[in-house]
């Protein structure tokens, strides 16, 4: 019997404030600029200012990208483009600078953290701020097995809890989530497709690096099969975790719902992040308030499931690496929208010290419309003495 009770989560998740974002809309429309002129960014302003219940908001300062780590039984059925066991590479990848997440966190000055949760590697070949919370060594294959033991999966969620709280704790005030992971992508569409009750083939993307089609209906039937062995766990997202997820995705799940509680706003990356913003759903309804989409990756089981949170990506342009990339992209448009947000000038009033209507002229006294300003020319009304009109 497990002595974590998810259903906490519920009671311990508050929503961003609401009479602070109402402080923020006002304040934007107090601004020059007219409300809507900046599309999306004027959303996001918002949001993040009930994020931070502050107004104006605050500049986003300290971000991290956090990459959580595995590998996956599953991709020994052929259902990857990268041989199985390999995620180990992709992470020294990561830390040495050289992967597509790494170049764009160094250009945006963002510190990046990879947390191994389930690499099949000796942990010893990793720095051990990397490997200090590692469950097991590989998850199980889902088709067949539990991917984690009850135990795993509590021991991962706690985990990813842990993180959630360090983060916080150093002062970090956006996160961009992240896997990397072989043979990820496969139980992140099981998870979806269960959550959602939908098809393997509905959910069945080619991952990272494109499948050809005979990897595709691998990886379908591997979907299918797990899906079976879902649908009996789907009201108990630990279990659910612990028969079809694996070590990095109950760690995701864990670390987006306690972000949730220390109102610590999270930027999801890819499918896999997607497939934990769900659980966590699941767990705490209001705990996608606190999320991002930062992108469209293409994969459909991402597409479902960030339609069933109610999140629009804030990019669509296919990124499919992984890593934190697409998530770190969308990054300069949140500070793009804190920064309008907070510095934009408001209206300047009238020297009759009041506002100026939204064509620039002062409010006449009555409140009518001042001579000039309607659809028509000006004209002078018609005295008692004036021929009716013709």
């Amino acid at each position: 019997m497990s002595s974590l009770n998810l259903d906490d989560f519920t009671d311990l998740i508050e929503r961003p404030d609401g009479g602070v974002r109402r402080d923020a809309e006002e304040r934007r429309a107090r601004q020059a600029l007219p409300p809507g002129a900046l599309g999306r960014l004027d959303e996001l302003g918002e949001w993040l200012s009930a994020a931070q219940s502050a107004v104006p908001v605050r500049p986003v300062e300290r971000p991290r990208v956090v990459l959580f780590a595995g590998d996956h039984g599953v991709a020994g059925l052929g259902v990857s483009a990268r041989p199985a066991g390999s995620a180990a590479t992709l992470v020294r990848s990561v830390l040495a600078g050289e992967s597509p997440s790494a170049v764009l966190a160094r250009r945006l000055d963002v510190p990046v953290r990879v947390v191994d949760m389930a690499l099949d590697c000796d942990p010893a070949e990793l720095p051990a701020e990397v490997a200090g919370h590692r469950v097991r060594r590989g998850s199980g294959r889902i088709d067949t097995e539990d991917a984690l033991t009850a135990d795993e999966a509590e021991q991962a969620v706690r985990a990813g809890m842990a993180v959630a709280d360090e983060e916080a704790d150093s002062g970090t005030d956006l996160v961009v989530l992240g896997d990397i992971s072989v043979g990820g992508t496969t139980p992140a569409a099981t998870l979806i497709a269960a959550l959602c009750g939908t098809d393997a083939s509905v959910v069945t993307g080619r991952g990272g690096e494109a499948i050809d089609d005979l990897a595709w209906m691998r990886k379908c039937a591997a979907v299918r099969d797990a899906l079976r062995r879902a649908r009996p766990v789907l009201g108990d997202q630990l279990e659910l975790l612990a028969a079809v997820g694996g070590a990095d995705l109950a760690a995701m799940t864990g670390f987006l719902l306690q972000c949730a509680v220390r109102r610590t706003p999270v930027i999801l990356d890819g499918v896999v992040a997607s497939a934990a913003a769900l659980v966590a759903q699941r767990v705490a309804f209001r705990s996608p308030d606190w999320w991002l989409a930062g992108h469209d990756s293409g994969e459909p089981a991402q597409a479902k499931a960030l339609d069933r949170m109610a999140l629009e990506p804030l990019l669509t342009h296919g990124v499919k690496v992984g890593e934190g990339v697409g998530g770190l992209l969308a990054l300069p448009l949140v500070r793009a929208a804190a920064a309008l947000s907070a510095e934009l000038p408001e209206r300047k009033p009238t020297e009759s010290g009041q506002e100026p209507t939204e064509n620039g002229q002062e409010p006449t006294q009555s409140g009518e419309e001042p001579v000039g300003t309607g659809p028509g020319p000006a004209t002078a009304a018609p005295g008692p003495d004036a021929p009716p009109a013709q």
